[in-house]
């Protein structure tokens, strides 16, 4: 460090500032030290810096899976704004399973990461216990839990599913199946179960399990459930997703069977993802703020660690999209 101060023509301090916190820097003074970074081919010490700072400035997330984009959007959000700041992300994925989200938090508390991202609001009871222990800020992603961690950001998924099976009922559709996740230690899936639900029987219209299929969110698996509902009951007029992958692939199923959309089924989705308004009817869904929930969530744990209290929770809302297919 001392060679790129010198180098650089800064104190050693600045060199220290321009790795941890390079938005504090001129433009001029931290491209000299990035230069002289390069020229010296100088790697911080992490761990020697975190022993002496008794802070890593790491943050940790956990995301059910890497593979879907919505996700992704809110890593992208979370990466942007820990980055600015002079923080590190490091991601891992759950794969829908408590116990090892519970294994993972372990790992980020061993590593002594200064604030943990987790998402949705079902977790192994050693989990809050653990996270309770070590004083770590988290925040709690994608839902709004009615006693969180430490803070909160995201939407009513209840609400948005409601919202959508009230939309349907309102353009005359009465038979209204549907399409859902695996509803085990998934508290997202439950709410949207529970506000297609709910919004059947505020409707006066019955409820039937028969109508109800549950699956993991597949392109294939959409278009599976949509043959089975139709094969057991070919009265069914409309289908609600809680996914839009769910729902294209219940789409693309109707297409290959040359089947018209919405004529011989209404097809809604939950994300507002970029495939659903590219496909031919454009799909009716739900569309919610994704990369904002990352950014939220890192500056929430930004405050966090500067001290401020704990118990926000941001509710970011959503918006319903009117497509063709419904």
């Amino acid at each position: 460090m001392a060679d790129v101060a010198r180098r650089a023509g800064v104190a050693a301090i600045t060199v220290s500032r321009a790795l941890s916190r390079p938005s504090q820097l001129s433009a001029p003074t931290l491209a000299r030290i990035q230069r002289a970074i390069a020229e010296t081919g100088y790697v911080r010490h992490a761990l020697a810096g975190s022993l002496a700072s008794n802070a890593t400035r790491c943050i940790g997330a956990v995301v059910p899976v890497l593979s879907n984009s919505i996700f992704a959007d809110t890593l992208q959000g979370l990466s942007q704004v820990l980055e600015e700041q002079g923080y590190r992300l490091l991601i891992a994925s759950s794969q829908y399973d408590p116990l090892r989200e519970q294994r993972i938090v372990e790992a980020f508390v061993g590593q002594r990461v200064d604030g943990i991202a987790l998402t949705g609001t079902t977790h192994a009871g050693n989990t809050r216990a653990m996270l309770t222990r070590s004083r770590i800020p988290v925040v709690q992603m994608w839902n709004l839990p009615t006693q969180p961690f430490d803070c909160a950001v995201g939407f009513s998924n209840f609400a948005a599913a409601r919202a959508m099976v009230r939309h349907l009922c309102s353009r005359g559709y009465r038979r209204i199946a549907y399409i859902g996740g695996l509803t085990y230690k998934n508290d997202r899936t439950q709410a949207r179960e529970r506000g297609y639900r709910a919004a059947l029987s505020e409707a006066g219209l019955p409820v039937k399990e028969a109508h109800v299929r549950r699956t993991p969110f597949e392109f294939e698996n959409g278009a599976a459930a949509l043959s089975d509902l139709l094969e057991a009951d070919s009265s069914i007029d409309a289908v609600f997703a809680a996914s839009d992958v769910l729902a294209v692939g219940a789409l693309l199923h109707c297409l290959r069977r040359g089947w018209r959309v919405p004529d011989k089924v209404a097809l809604a989705g939950l994300d507002g993802s970029p495939i659903g308004a590219l496909i031919t009817p454009e799909l009716t869904s739900i569309r919610f703020p994704r990369r904002q929930i990352g950014v939220r969530a890192a500056e929430l744990l930004l405050d966090r660690i500067r001290g401020r209290p704990a118990g926000v929770v941001e509710d970011l809302g959503f918006e319903l999209l009117t497509g063709g297919s419904a």
